[in-house]
């Protein structure tokens, strides 16, 4: 689905790299990938991308733009939450954390 065309495979690998680099204790959402990645409309892709991509980069920091945690994580929202915690990232009894304050960007960590 997701490497069937060049254009998709390239897509994959370039959310892929950014997700890699996503510093533990902080988040990204689906949507933000997508525009850093050059496709701001491909929020779905990128959780088909976390749903289906390399089982090693750490999707864990991936949420959606309010903060809410994927059901669709290996072991559902609850292991989500688990590997979060893991990091030290709180996570609410809503299954969210706080986006205002743990969202990384990748260009406020170039110009450190």
């Amino acid at each position: 689905m997701y490497g069937q065309n060049s254009t998709s495979s390239a897509f994959r690998e370039r959310v892929e790299a950014v997700v890699a680099q996503i510093p533990p204790g902080r988040v990204m959402t689906y949507g933000q990938l997508a525009a850093l990645c050059g496709n701001a409309r491909a929020s779905r892709v990128v959780g088909g991308i976390a749903h289906f991509g390399n089982p090693r980069l750490p999707w864990q920091r991936v949420v959606n733009k309010h903060g809410g945690l994927a059901s669709g994580y290996p072991g559902g929202k609850h292991s989500h939450r688990q590997a979060l915690e893991a990091e030290g990232i709180f996570v609410d009894k809503a299954m969210r954390v706080n986006v205002d304050v743990l969202l990384w960007r990748p260009k406020d960590n170039e110009s450190k």
